[in-house]
């Protein structure tokens, strides 16, 4: 969790992961803490970066620590700044009553991901403006009912963690569009990446955007095995 308390209208925050992958986000003075993801184990390097004019940064603080995870899928059961979400927020209200009455974590992902692809459409105009920096608000998403793939994504992500369920906010290229999607952890079965379809046993790539704005023989055959999917960013 950061807090930035200084004076500059532009901040980055960067974390430098044990993998290698840096991941560079935005901090605004006021916001209070804000929590960002630590996905695995190891040596992490935090830094808080001003910006000084133009494209210019100059960093003003630098930790490193080490870490171990108490439980490996933490970092996808609860908020972060791209998956956020509290108790009182509707996109968790509205998952505990889709959920309710269904007894397995693949009952409750399928009818959440079929809620999502059935009442949230594409913004064309928003996808064809949107600015650096540009975060997901699951609960405005909801709202709405548009959004652009990173809002699918993070709406979808935040309903199922807030039921318990392990998701993954992937971020990377669909093939060379750059693209959002969401992985997730189903008891019994493990890691799934990417679901479009289910045939009653398995899954391809679990990807709301497309499902919402493509037909399914459409989807399948542009993402193939999943092998078109190139993950960036975990969040």
């Amino acid at each position: 969790m950061v807090e930035y308390t200084g004076s500059v209208s532009k901040v980055k925050l960067q974390i430098n992961s044990p993998t290698g992958t840096t991941y560079n986000y935005n901090l605004t003075s006021g916001n209070g803490y804000e929590v960002f993801p630590l996905s695995g184990d190891g040596k992490y390097t935090v830094g808080v970066l001003e910006n000084a004019s133009g494209n210019e940064y100059y960093r003003v603080l630098t930790e490193s620590f080490e870490v171990t995870l108490e439980n490996p899928f933490g970092p996808y059961l609860y908020p972060n700044q791209y998956v956020w979400f509290t108790q009182e927020s509707a996109c968790v209200s509205k998952a505990a009553c889709l959920a309710e009455g269904y007894s397995t974590d693949l009952e409750v992902v399928t009818v959440v991901f079929e809620y999502v692809v059935n009442h949230i459409t594409y913004d064309y105009d928003l996808a064809a403006n949107v600015s650096s920096g540009y975060l997901p608000n699951p609960d405005h998403t909801l709202s709405c009912q548009t959004g652009i793939c990173l809002d699918y994504a993070s709406l979808m992500a935040a309903m199922l963690r807030s039921q318990g369920i392990p998701t993954r906010l992937e971020v990377g290229y669909a093939g060379t569009a750059y693209h959002a999607w969401i992985s997730t952890y189903i008891s019994d079965i493990g890691w799934v990446s990417g679901i479009i379809y289910f045939d009653g046993q398995s899954w391809s790539i679990m990807d709301p955007t497309f499902a919402a704005n493509n037909s399914a023989s459409a989807v399948k055959e542009f993402i193939g095995d999943g092998d078109n999917y190139s993950t960036k960013y975990i969040y």
